[in-house]
């Protein structure tokens, strides 16, 4: 009992199931009494019905589950997360259980190694195995009976675990030392290494100094002004009708533009008397500027659709 480190005033549960017997269990319930006082508290829980209890996050100091002699319970992942859910922070558990010594597909009995990973996933820390033991026959015998197993190679491990030193989902204001940003220095340079890369006028004037002339660098091809033809682009123009690429570049386009400009004008309807800009009292009765103001000659005068078709 001095191995679970229960003092006066601590809340403790006791966590059992059908495999443990009623005699051990009221016997261990009276010594764990004995040990907590009158400002303690001991509550006996069955394994099965833990996660439909009513008892709020923080609850125990002390959780025993499986410890009873004779008892051969297993502890699924979902119980041993409720048991850390009602542990207080810092509290502790203990619990027995048979383990298999050697790793078994499809197996209801974990190894050791594969309880204390599950202890961990549960939020407990320092986790570590403190006793291995061969079963008894009544506990080999209660393996069969109530887990319908039975293997050679069953021991039983007793286990403890720790809930850490705060509440899940309790949140704490970090410390942070932000330094102010120092000035920034320019590395040194090495003086050797700045003569190197410097250069002054008076380098310039130096005999030695043999500077390239940039007009050398061309070739008398590179003077020619090249020919506008050679400029476009290969599909440019081609075909039997002229017709510029999409986003053109060369001048075709221009070119094409101004064309198309040349031919509305000459398709405008022509004078055929010659008097048309004299006014409506010289005209003939077909002339196309009926109705139109006099206008110099040679100026040019666009009529619009409305009045080619009036006309």
């Amino acid at each position: 009992m001095a191995d679970f480190g229960i003092s006066p005033g601590q809340f403790v549960a006791v966590v059992w199931d059908k495999s443990s017997p009623v005699e051990a269990l009221k016997d261990l319930v009276d010594k764990l009494q004995l040990l907590t006082g009158n400002k303690g508290q001991v509550s006996v829980e069955n394994i099965n019905q833990l996660l439909q209890s009513a008892h709020k996050e923080s609850s125990f100091d002390v959780i025993l589950s499986g410890v009873i002699p004779g008892s051969t319970t297993l502890h699924r992942a979902e119980v041993l997360a409720e048991m850390a859910r009602v542990l207080r922070p810092g509290g502790c558990l203990f619990l027995k259980e048979p383990v298999e010594t050697a790793v078994v597909n499809n197996c209801k009995v974990k190894t050791a190694s594969k309880l204390c990973s599950a202890l961990t996933l549960s939020g407990l820390v320092e986790v570590k195995e403190l006793q291995r033991e061969s079963l008894s026959p009544e506990e080999i015998q209660s393996v069969q009976e109530h887990l319908g197993y039975q293997s050679d190679s069953l021991l039983s491990v007793q286990i403890t675990g720790k809930k850490p030193n705060f509440e899940v989902g309790s949140s704490s204001q970090l410390k942070l030392s932000i330094a102010k940003p120092s000035p920034s220095v320019k590395p040194s340079v090495d003086p050797a290494a700045a003569k190197l890369w410097t250069l002054s006028a008076t380098d310039m004037e130096d005999d030695s100094m043999d500077l390239i002339d940039s007009d050398e660098l061309l070739d008398p091809e590179d003077l020619k002004k090249p020919d506008p033809a050679s400029l476009r682009a290969a599909s440019c123009g081609e075909g039997k009708k002229r017709k510029a690429c999409k986003n053109c570049t060369c001048g075709l386009a221009e070119e094409l533009e101004k064309e198309k400009t040349r031919e509305q004008m000459s398709s405008l309807p022509k004078s055929a008397c010659g008097n048309c800009y004299l006014g409506d009292a010289f005209r003939c009765a077909s002339c196309p500027c009926l109705g139109m103001p006099a206008f110099r000659p040679g100026e040019q005068v666009l009529l619009s659709s409305s009045s080619l078709s009036d006309a």
